[in-house]
Formats: structure tokens, C-alpha cells, sequence
């Protein structure tokens, strides 16, 4: 859960800070003027981030979907060969 503290009370608090993101792994949204300033938190976090490049490139390598009607087909097979559902059971 992200938690909010003044940059006032962060300046005066920094080890404890930093503590907390480190050894706790919490996350902090730092307040200055009534507004959020910026997001602190692990670094583990921030280094496992996407970019966008990384995102198109994911997106190319992943497998084409068939058609829609192929889709339809294979979800009304699905329906039509389900196993039979014991009698007495709670999915019945």
C-alpha cells in the first residue's frame, strides 16, 4: 500500500525512511505544496519496470490468434464435450 508523508517530515525523517522502503519494502507518494511531488519506493521495484520498446517487442514475439470463428468454433466444442458432473456435487 502507498503511503504519503509531507517533504518537510521526510527531510527530518530520511534514515527512517529509507529503512522502511528498504527493509519493509513499503512505498511512499512525498507531498510538497498539498501535491504530490514524486514516488519513493525499492529499487527491486523500479529496476523490474517495462519500457515501451520492451512492450512492443513482447507484443511481436507472442503468438498470432486464429480468427474469430475459429474461436467460436473451439469454445461451442468446449461446451458440448464437457465431462458429465457427478450427481450430488456442488457444480452440478
Amino acid at each position: 500500500m502507498m503511503k504519503t508523508i509531507s517533504a518537510t517530515d521526510a527531510v527530518r525523517t530520511f534514515s527512517e525512511l529509507l529503512n522502511a522502503i528498504k527493509y519493509k519494502g513499503e512505498f511512499y507518494t512525498i507531498i510538497r505544496g498539498g501535491k504530490p511531488a514524486a514516488t519513493i519506493g525499492p529499487v527491486e521495484a523500479v529496476t523490474s519496470m517495462r519500457t515501451l520498446k520492451e512492450l512492443a517487442l513482447v507484443l511481436k514475439a507472442m503468438p498470432k490468434l486464429d480468427d474469430d470463428d475459429k474461436f467460436a468454433a473451439d469454445v461451442e466444442d468446449i461446451i458440448t464435450n464437457q465431462p458429465v458432473t457427478p450427481e450430488g456435487s456442488s457444480w452440478a
